[in-house]
């Protein structure tokens, strides 16, 4: 199945496509540890903190988490601890390098959802090349903390989730299914109920052919653009050829294993529900929903397809905006890019609620983003503030608007399953 229907727009010439290069892959050594679901992690950005940050210290002594998200009063604190961590992880043999270099065949299993992709360090290219397409700006506080913590450890800590369109019998799925039809180097089963398997393939000549199939496609990210930027801005430091020119990514090929597209929501920490509301009078149609979550969100949905919507959480209730006045709509939004950006919730959200009604500053003490939608309404019924719970964009809209070179707002779009940290790392030090 073509999830994109646009195939032949992902077909390259093999000189200006995918660079996916193999590397000996850091891994946990099974004896050192409780268990690998007990060292494993979220992607840094969905950790929910500070209890899911607790409970993953609390679940092993070297769970990844100390090093994604290591903790110190300050940044530079922070990030030494890091790489301190992972020093002496490597010197007590918890983390041990695999004897040469490797593409990884990874797999999770869950959910109703059987998806593989392969695990490999890409070459870096800039958006104007085409090769890898960003479709989310990033923020650059973000960045800058990613790229201290990436440059301290000299390590890839996490992969990018990249996803590309392929083709009936193309050399990576073909690697990828012999692959998995031998016995893995690890398999484990997270809480979530995920079950992950993980295969080196060290071969040259499969390793050959996955590298001619993936040189003729583009790829789209679908989880890491801040991770991706952080590629990129360390790879403008080290400017000779090295290992600062590639970074760790899981490449999936979504016409063989669609990925799920969630909404990521907005916590709006310093503005109650009621004063959202207030301010909201005249330019959205209002309604209060005392359903359960699962309820409104049907709601929400049903008023997704006929327009923007949004749904506001925080009071013990739930809220249902749709219908934005046109008026505040040409007023608010940009007119210099295509018709699908500027109906985009979260291009309504940004522009014409936060920025113009509701005077919300695009900082960190302002807006969080959640991913879980119990949390986000959890965390403002807790603390006062407004959860904004979003409607999940579809892939084709988000694939067509990166190949404009059109970015969405930050945060858009939440492509899953992500990746497990923890199951293999990569050292700059061993490329």
């Amino acid at each position: 199945m073509n999830t994109s229907g646009h195939a032949a727009d992902d077909v390259r010439d093999d000189s200006a496509g995918l660079r996916l290069s193999p590397f000996r892959g850091l891994r946990y050594v099974p004896e050192r540890v409780g268990s690998l679901a007990a060292v494993t992690s979220p992607p840094y950005d969905v950790v929910v903190r500070p209890d899911g940050l607790l409970h993953l210290e609390s679940a092993d002594p070297h769970n990844i988490v100390r090093l994604i998200l290591p903790q110190a009063l300050t940044a530079g604190t922070r990030h030494r601890k890091a790489a301190a961590t992972l020093d002496r992880w490597l010197a007590d043999g918890v983390l041990a390098p695999d004897p040469v270099p490797a593409l990884y065949v990874y797999e999770q299993r869950g959910d109703g959802i059987l998806q593989r992709g392969i695990i490999g360090a890409l070459e870096l290219s800039a958006p104007e090349a085409g090769v890898v397409l960003p479709h989310e700006d990033v923020m650059p506080h973000v960045v800058e903390d990613r790229a201290a913590l990436m440059r301290t450890t000299a390590a890839n800590l996490e992969p990018l989730l990249l996803t590309y369109v392929g083709e009936e019998g193309g050399g990576a799925d073909a690697v990828i299914e012999r692959a998995a039809e031998r016995e893995p180097l690890l398999s484990t089963t997270t809480e979530d109920g995920f079950c992950h398997r993980l295969w080196a393939v060290t071969d040259p000549a499969e390793q050959a052919a996955v590298a001619a199939d993936l040189g003729r496609h583009q790829a789209l990210i679908a989880d890491g653009h801040h991770r991706w930027a952080t590629y990129l801005r360390l790879r403008e430091e080290h400017v000779a050829p090295g290992p600062w020119n590639r970074g760790l990514v899981l490449l999936v090929d979504t016409a063989r294993h669609p990925l799920r597209v969630r909404a990521i929501h907005r916590l709006l920490n310093r503005l109650p529900v009621a004063d959202a509301l207030a301010a909201v009078e005249g330019s959205f149609r209002v309604r209060r929903l005392d359903g359960p979550l699962p309820v409104a969100l049907e709601a929400l949905a049903a008023a997704t397809a006929d327009g923007n919507a949004f749904l506001l959480a925080g009071d013990g209730a739930f809220h249902l905006l749709d219908r934005p006045d046109p008026a505040l709509l040409d007023r608010t939004i940009r007119t210099d890019r295509p018709e699908a950006w500027r109906t985009l919730d979260a291009t309504v959200l940004h522009s014409a609620l936060l920025e113009h009604v509701w005077h919300v500053p695009d900082a960190p003490e302002d807006i969080a983003y959640i991913h879980d939608t119990e949390a986000a309404v959890a965390q403002a019924e807790r603390h006062g503030g407004t959860a904004v719970l979003m409607h999940p964009v579809r892939e084709e809209v988000v694939r067509d608007l990166a190949r404009q070179g059109v970015t969405m707002p930050r945060k858009s779009t939440s492509f899953g399953p992500k990746p497990a940290t923890g199951l293999v790392l990569r050292s700059l030090a061993l490329d």
